[in-house]
């Protein structure tokens, strides 16, 4: 039987599914998702919600990859230190004000076990929507970095940068204050903290290398 691709009520449905969905991970996140409190939200039937998502898991993927704002670009004029504190300022401000790449991240590591379409086990496994929320996530940290580590100015002040390591130092401190749940933690003088800590490491001497080489070879 033919599909009538005109007809606009399979995208109504779906809009109807993430937007149920995005309000349900808002405000009792992911746990709160389910497939039960989506459809009767989204008042769409169970059938319905599987063919458009083969389990609650492609769903809460596709609304948290919906709800993570672009990442914080640096602007192109200034010193390297400003515009790599422009970057983990707006990181931190974003960690602490709305969370929701961090939520994302830990739904991810800990592995999504929520309902499935029957007879799909690992079906969420190399989803498009898991694929997409994990390169969102991706992108998220290494798009605004990578303009910086790319740029002629970091090639002249820094030696070769780890991107790994560089988000952990710069990003890793903000995450672990969200984390902690500290009342007092200060996120903007963690940043600065962390930018600074960083240049320390990789920037140049003299001689062509960087502050945690010459460490290295002393111990």
């Amino acid at each position: 039987m033919s599909v009538d691709r005109s007809d606009p009520r399979p995208a109504r449905s779906r809009a109807r599914l993430l937007e149920a969905a995005t309000v349900l991970l808002r405000s009792g996140g992911p746990s709160a998702v389910t497939v039960d409190a989506v459809t009767r939200t989204a008042n769409v039937a169970r059938a319905t919600l599987y063919r458009h998502f083969s389990s609650a898991n492609d769903l809460l993927a596709a609304s948290f990859t919906g709800l993570i704002p672009p990442p914080p670009m640096p602007p192109e004029q200034g010193s390297l230190r400003d515009r790599l504190l422009a970057i983990v300022v707006a990181w931190a401000q974003s960690i602490a004000e709305a969370p929701t790449i961090l939520t994302a991240m830990s739904w991810l590591s800990l592995g999504p076990d929520m309902g499935q379409l029957p007879q799909t086990p690992h079906a969420e496994a190399a989803s498009p929507e898991m694929r997409s929320l994990r390169e969102r996530i991706a992108q998220q940290y290494s798009a605004p970095f990578d303009v910086i580590f790319d740029s002629p100015q970091a090639a002249a002040e820094l030696t070769e940068v780890d991107r790994t390591v560089a988000f952990a130092l710069l990003v890793g401190p903000l995450a672990f204050g969200r984390l902690s749940t500290l009342v007092d933690f200060d996120y903007e003088k963690v940043a600065v903290a962390a930018v600074d800590g960083f240049l320390h490491a990789y920037a140049k001497k003299p001689n062509g290398v960087s502050a945690s080489s010459t460490e290295s070879e002393g111990a």
